[in-house]
C-alpha cells in the first residue's frame, strides 16, 4: 500500500519540481537485501514485478494505539499481507495479485535466521517463510510458487501504514453492509467513511466479519489500495510541493526496500505514469481449491487452484491484463449478497405478454438464478420474500428500483418478483465481495466509491 503511494506521488516530477522535492529522501529508506545468493531464478519477463510485504510488526506502536485498535498479543514476525504488483512495460497498467497468507507452500532449503539451523525444503503456510528466513526466503518461496521473477521488494509494518494514511489526510471507503469485527474493533455502518490511519488498519486487518476469513479480507485490502491511489492522485497532494514533501518523507522514511528501488527509480516510474488513475490498476487474488490441506505441525492450509493460478501468473509473465474493460460492470449497482446466491421466480403482473420472460432473461444475465419459467399474476411491482432472506431481498430490489418489499413468512428461499406496469428493464447489480471461491479481476474504478 505504501509502495503505490510512493510511486503515485512521484508523478509530481512532470511539473518540473520533482527532483528538487525528492532530493535527500533516499537516505531515509531502510535497506534489505532479499536477493543475496539467489540462484536458479525464473526468467525475466516484460514489465516490472514488485513483492509488497505487510508485516505484523508492532514494536513501535504506542500503548494508546495498542488499546484503541486492539493490537495486543505477541507479533508472529511473519507477513500479514503479501501482494505481487506487476507494472506493465508501457507503464499504463498495474496488476495487483493478493497471495493468501495461509497458502500451502514448500520452502526452498535455507538457514533459519533466528536459530541458524539449516532446513531442508519443507511445507509451511506462506506467511511463515518470513519468520524462518526473512525477506530472502519470502522472495525465493514466492518465485518458486509463481514462476514470476521478482525485481523489487518493499516492506511495511503497522506503524508505517497508519502514518501513511494520516499523511494523505485519510482515505474514503464505502460499504453496503455493516462491518463489525470484535477482534479488531472495526464497526462501520453502511455508507461512506473517511478512515484515519488507526481505523484504516482495523479495516484492512479484519478477518472475522463473514466467515470467509482471509479471502474477503484480501478483497477489502484491494479496495483500500485502490482508494488510497485515488486519494493521492485526486486530492491535490501532487500539486502542493510542501505537502508532497511531507507525504513522501512519511512514506519513504518508514518502509524497507531493496537497494535497487531508490527514490530516483520511483521518480522515473512516476514520470512515465503521469496519467495513472484507479482505472489503471486491476486487482485479483490467487484462486484456491475448496478443500484445504491439513499439514502436521502447520495446520490447515489453502491450496492454490493450479490451472486458474497458472493463468494469472502466466499473464504477469507475458505482460497481459487480468481484467477486461467492462463499462456495464462499472455502472452496476453494488449490493450485499451476490446475485449468484439468489433464486428468483418472476411473475408478470401486467397485461403485456412476454414481459415476465424478458425480465427472467435479464435477471439471469446479471447473475441471478431463476426458474426460467415466468408466470402471469395480478399485482403491482413487488418483491416477495421470506423474512429469513431479507438481505437477498434487498439485492433483488436493487435490480427493480422502486419495487415494494413484502415479507411472506414461510415462503422459503426462492424470492418472487411481481412485475408492475412501470417496469422497463432490470438494473444490473454486482456484489461488493465476489462469491466465495471466485477470484475475478476487477479494475480500481470498480472497487472505489462511486
Amino acid at each position: 500500500m505504501r509502495l503505490v503511494t510512493a510511486v503515485s506521488v512521484a508523478v509530481l516530477a512532470a511539473s518540473g519540481v520533482g527532483h528538487a522535492v525528492m532530493s535527500g529522501l533516499d537516505s531515509g529508506i531502510e535497506r534489505v537485501d532479499p536477493f543475496k545468493d539467489m540462484k536458479n531464478r525464473p526468467a525475466a519477463g516484460n514489465g516490472l514485478n514488485i513483492l509488497l510485504a505487510g508485516t505484523d510488526g508492532r514494536d513501535t506502536i504506542t500503548e494508546e494505539q495498542r488499546e484503541a485498535y486492539r493490537l495486543g498479543g505477541k507479533p508472529c514476525h511473519c507477513t500479514d499481507t503479501l501482494m505481487l504488483l506487476h507494472l506493465s512495460a508501457d507503464h499504463s497498467r498495474v496488476s495487483v495479485v493478493s497471495l493468501p497468507r495461509d497458502s500451502y507452500a514448500m520452502t526452498p532449503p535455507h538457514t533459519d535466521r533466528t536459530t541458524g539451523e539449516k532446513h531442508r525444503s519443507h511445507p509451511v503456510k506462506l506467511n511463515a517463510a518470513y519468520a524462518e528466513g526473512g525477506p530472502g526466503l519470502t522472495v525465493r518461496t514466492v518465485e518458486k510458487m509463481t514462476e514470476v521473477k521478482i525485481d523489487h521488494y518493499v516492506e511495511v509494518d503497522f506503524t508505517s501504514f497508519m502514518e501513511t494514511v494520516d499523511a494523505v489526510g485519510g482515505v474514503e471507503i464505502c460499504t453496503v453492509r455493516r462491518l463489525k469485527d470484535s477482534y479488531t474493533g472495526l464497526d462501520l455502518a453502511p455508507g461512506r467513511h473517511r478512515l484515519d490511519g488507526g481505523r484504516a488498519l482495523q479495516y484492512v486487518r479484519s478477518r472475522h466479519l463473514d466467515g470467509t476469513g482471509d479471502l474477503s479480507r484480501m478483497q477489502r485490502q484491494q479496495r483500500f489500495l485502490a482508494a488510497l491511489t485515488a486519494e493521492v492522485t485526486d486530492s491535490g497532494v501532487l500539486l502542493n510541493p510542501v505537502r508532497f514533501r511531507e507525504v513522501t518523507r512519511t512514506v519513504l522514511g518508514s518502509l524497507r526496500a531493496d537497494s535497487g528501488f531508490t527514490t530516483e527509480r520511483m521518480l522515473d516510474l512516476g514520470q512515465a505514469m503521469r496519467n495513472f488513475s484507479p482505472a489503471s490498476a486491476e486487482f485479483t487474488s490467487v484462486p484456491v481449491l475448496e478443500k484445504g490441506r491439513e499439514v502436521p505441525e502447520v495446520g490447515t492450509t489453502l491450496v492454490w487452484d493450479p490451472q486458474k493460478a497458472g493463468r494469472i501468473f502466466g499473464a504477469l509473465r507475458e505482460d497481459r491484463p487480468l481484467a477486461a474493460h467492462d463499462p456495464a460492470r462499472r455502472r452496476a449497482t453494488v449490493v450485499d449478497v451476490p446475485p449468484e446466491r439468489i433464486r428468483v421466480q418472476v411473475e408478470n403482473g401486467t397485461p403485456r405478454r412476454g414481459l415476465g420472460a424478458e425480465a427472467d432473461r435479464a435477471l439471469r444475465d446479471t447473475g441471478f438464478g431463476t426458474s426460467g419459467e415466468a408466470v402471469d399474476a395480478a399485482d403491482r411491482a413487488t418483491v416477495l420474500y421470506d423474512p429469513r432472506w431479507d438481505r437477498s431481498a434487498r439485492t433483488v430490489a436493487a435490480a427493480f428500483p422502486g419495487a415494494e418489499l413484502k415479507a411472506v413468512p414461510g415462503q422459503g428461499g426462492t424470492l418472487r418478483v411481481v412485475l408492475g406496469a412501470d417496469f422497463t428493464e432490470v438494473t444490473p447489480v454486482r456484489a461488493e465481495d465476489p462469491p466465495e471461491g471466485r477470484a475475478e479481476a476487477l479494475r480500481g474504478d470498480e472497487v472505489t466509491c462511486a
